[in-house]
């Protein structure tokens, strides 16, 4: 990819960052994704104003990644949840977590645990072929089909 001739790329990690690439969106999404569904509980987790996390929750649903669900009619009060495509963040979310546990705190804050009681390690390997993915086992060669 170093060899191509330069010009700004299209890039899916570019178009994902348009919708997700701001510190307060992320952090929705882990509140989200921690079973906390209430617009207060969620403003109160992560530290952020009222009218900026209405902001952020809406780019979310715009974009298909939180539903609302009204649980309240008086007064109409909804929650969110994750949709097909928020639950589908769960591996980027990890991966941002584990390196952040190793390279931005001192020590982290929890511990992810799996069901089976073991800390949580994320092993990234090529579902065919089961090797490990590491910068050298990647190639960037254009779309088929």
């Amino acid at each position: 990819m170093a060899d191509q001739p330069l010009g700004v790329r299209s890039c899916s990690v570019a178009a994902a960052l348009d919708i997700l690439g701001e510190r307060w969106t992320l952090l929705a999404v882990r509140e989200i994704s921690y079973g906390v569904h209430r617009f207060a509980r969620i403003a109160a987790y992560i530290g952020l104003s009222r009218d900026i996390l209405a902001d952020r929750l809406r780019k979310l649903e715009n974009a298909g990644i939180v539903e609302r669900r009204q649980y309240s009619e008086h007064p109409p009060r909804h929650e969110y949840h994750l949709t097909e495509a928020g639950r589908e963040l769960l591996p980027v979310m990890l991966a941002l977590r584990e390196w952040g546990d190793k390279w931005a705190v001192d020590e982290p804050a929890t511990e992810l645990r799996h069901s089976c009681g073991h800390a949580l390690s994320v092993l990234r390997t090529c579902r065919h072929c089961g090797e490990p993915v590491i910068h050298g086992s990647l190639h960037m060669v254009a779309p088929t089909g």
